[in-house]
């Protein structure tokens, strides 16, 4: 079974503490690692690889879905300009990274702040004083929650 599909057997077992929303196509779930404050993840909720194994009505409504989850994520956090990422070389199942970006989220590393969000060092990415506590978490999940069911 690949990771993805594992999280969402969590979700529907109630047991997935990153779960924020689930929608037509997919899962709403808070990024496990939180440099980039507000990252999010929308997962297809079926186990495909490529948007074009989608019928077309289903395809349209993932991006649509995704588009909109990226909106709330954008209010939710107070995001300057917001990242889009479906790559799937890790994990073969489609799923958004959605990140809010700021202004000085890359300053440290030389490039005033501009680029894609992987010029961020990997490990740094995913240390795990990058994760929320269980408070933190708590309060991202509602504040995008809000967000959400303003929004759909």
């Amino acid at each position: 079974m690949c990771l993805i599909c594992d999280r969402i057997r969590m979700i529907k077992e109630n047991i997935n503490p990153w779960f924020v929303k689930e929608l037509e196509t997919g899962y709403v779930v808070i990024g496990d690692n939180q440099h980039f404050r507000g990252y999010t993840l929308f997962l297809f909720k079926e186990h495909k690889t490529e948007l074009f194994h989608l019928e077309y009505p289903t395809k349209i409504k993932f991006l649509e879905e995704m588009s909109v989850v990226a909106e709330a994520v954008s209010k939710a956090f107070g995001a300057e300009k917001m990242n889009y990422e479906l790559l799937g070389n890790g994990d073969t199942h489609l799923h958004w990274h959605l990140f809010p970006r700021v202004s000085g989220d890359l300053e440290c590393y030389g490039n005033k702040g501009k680029g894609p969000v992987w010029w961020y060092p990997i490990e740094k990415m995913y240390c795990s004083d990058n994760r929320p506590s269980a408070t933190e978490l708590k309060e991202m999940k509602a504040r995008l929650k809000t967000e959400l069911d303003k929004l759909f």
